[in-house]
């Protein structure tokens, strides 16, 4: 059955879809796939976006070849044929077998992986649940091993999700929301599939998923880079899915700031950690979903009214970042200098952030090479704490410019010990305590200092440190982590995360064969294998998005 042409049914407004089947199906393995043999091509996305804006009229007459390649990897997997000389690691095999032992499957296909298979585990709670973002590695490494099936089936799957009615109590959510994550209900005796579906009305704290839609434009634009099949992309639903979606971004109002207002566990942080704002990483990941949008909507009515506005906000988007969010020695010592109650458009101090809420430990952190994007700007409040994946996200679609890449990757060797330790990587740094931690968090249990989303090292983050390491020539200090993670990793059974300022602990909470960490590693380690995968995940420069930034200064002599 055409997974494009299933019909949805609401059942008085619940999020469940009842499909009914009428051949036994079987849940023991997943179809190995052929080989692909096709000639792969690229979008426009290192187009500029004002030549862009200029021509939309013209459409796109043809795509330049693009840097992944689609095929299998060279690992020795039950999938793969070791076809070169490369010596895998031990881990891998069973890194795979893990990570095929999480599938879903949905009337016998492929369609997604658990968040974790730790049957050790009294409570299950979500974990059996197929996450977006958790998704987005397993999809990648499949994508690698040229197994394409199970990503597409997953964006389809949904995508249909995305059109069902979705309300909290008496509120209804906006018609573009993604899932935060979906469970299929399996009816052996009347032989049914079942999909029930999570936008926030389950999750803790009640809190919808920003990032998810912005995941799925992402993954989208890695299948196509990967296979070469633009048609999936051109589907009227997928062409409709992305407006929805941006409309929910674009839509105008009372901001006077091009990034996007959020609350608090809205990403990958899910719980109270005092993100609210404009977090960097959900930041990072519109102005990547913008632009992974631009190569992949049609240039029809409704498609270039989008694009258009696209471009407007990623221009927007780009000089608020790189000149507000950006912290380097000399920004650091600007800022610390700060006149303060500025008026006017001339203000320098245009947030009106107080010099003495800088927090302490910043001036020890930052090296005099290096800089990092912080983690939240909003009027009078700068979040200086460094965030993971904003960061390498950051570097991955080209938000931050050359210099910025190459300066957060010196952060990175300079405090190596603090961000990476014994076990990368640092998913914040530095961790709240004391007041702070009662102020911020809630007092909660979980994210106690230098555990879980307060300080603690997560291995999934392994696959985005190392393309950012790939995409800015510095493979060895990949290399150097995956050396790490590779000591611990199996022996600990994969664990979701680890705890310490070292991150020596496995996390008091954490799940044990969690997939993220398990694709993650496999992800990791075919991009050193072949960094030509690096293309469907990055996303080049735009020249004409990078005007030059002058430096502010509101200091007297």
């Amino acid at each position: 059955m055409d997974a494009t042409k299933e019909t949805v049914g609401l059942m008085n407004g619940s999020s469940v879809w009842s499909i009914s089947e009428t051949d036994d199906i079987d849940f023991s393995r997943l179809p190995d796939k052929p080989k692909l043999n096709i000639e792969r091509q690229r979008s426009f996305d290192e187009r500029s976006l004002s030549e862009l804006s200029i021509g939309l009229a013209r459409g796109i007459d043809n795509f330049e070849t693009t840097n992944s390649p689609g095929g299998r990897s060279g690992f020795d997997t039950p999938a793969s044929s070791a076809r070169n000389s490369f010596d895998p690691h031990p881990m891998v095999a069973d890194a795979w077998e893990a990570l095929r032992r999480s599938l879903v499957f949905f009337r016998g296909q492929p369609v997604g992986t658990i968040a974790a298979y730790d049957h050790a585990s009294e409570e299950v709670l979500n974990y059996d649940q197929v996450f977006v973002r958790d998704f987005v590695p397993s999809a990648l490494a499949f994508l690698m091993n040229g197994e394409p099936e199970i990503v597409k089936q997953f964006l389809l799957k949904t995508l249909h999700l995305q059109g069902w009615e979705k309300r909290i109590d008496r509120f209804k959510l906006g018609e573009g929301a993604m899932p935060a994550s979906f469970k299929v209900l399996h009816d052996p005796i009347r032989k049914t599939d079942s999909l029930v579906a999570d936008f926030g009305e389950s999750a803790i704290g009640r809190v919808a998923p920003v990032d998810s839609g912005f995941w799925w434009i992402i993954l989208l634009r890695a299948y196509t880079k990967s296979t070469g099949d633009l048609s999936l992309a051109e589907t009227p639903e997928c062409q409709k899915g992305m407006r929805l979606i941006l409309t929910l971004c674009l839509s105008e109002g009372f901001d006077t700031f091009p990034t996007l207002l959020c609350a608090d566990g809205c990403s990958m942080i899910d719980r109270r950690m005092g993100i609210y704002g404009y977090p960097i990483e959900i930041q990072a990941l519109f102005f990547m979903a913008l632009r992974s949008a631009c190569s992949l909507l049609k240039h029809d009515e409704e498609g270039k009214e989008c694009i258009e506005r696209i471009v407007k906000r990623l221009h927007a988007l780009s000089y608020h970042m790189r000149s507000y969010f950006w912290l380097d020695f000399q920004q650091l010592n600007d800022i610390y200098r700060y006149k303060t109650e500025e008026y006017s458009h001339t203000a320098v101090n245009k947030f009106n952030v107080i010099p003495d809420s800088i927090p302490d430990w910043v001036f020890d952190f930052m090296p005099t090479r290096g800089g990092y994007f912080i983690g939240n700007v909003s009027p009078a409040r700068m979040d200086f704490r460094w965030f993971a994946l904003g960061n390498c996200i950051a570097i991955l679609s080209s938000l931050a410019t050359h210099e910025q890449a190459m300066a957060i990757m010196d952060l990175i060797e300079a405090r190596w010990e603090e961000l990476v330790g014994e076990m990368p990587l640092k998913i914040a740094y530095p961790a709240i305590e004391s007041h702070e931690w009662r102020i911020v968090t809630g007092c909660d249990p979980k994210n106690t200092r230098w555990s879980y989303h307060n300080g603690g090292s997560w291995p999934v983050l392994l696959w985005l440190l190392t393309a950012a390491c790939i995409k800015t020539g510095r493979p060895q200090i990949a290399r150097k982590a995956i050396d790490l993670a590779e000591t611990r990793l199996l022996k600990d059974s994969w664990p979701e995360y680890y705890d310490g300022k070292l991150g020596r602990y496995i996390g008091k909470q954490a799940r044990k064969y969690q997939t993220w960490s398990i694709a993650g590693y496999l992800v990791a380690k075919m991009m050193l294998e072949d960094p030509s995968h690096l293309g469907m995940i990055s996303l080049e420069e735009d020249k004409q998005m990078n005007p030059v930034l002058k430096r502010s200064s509101s200091w007297t002599c």
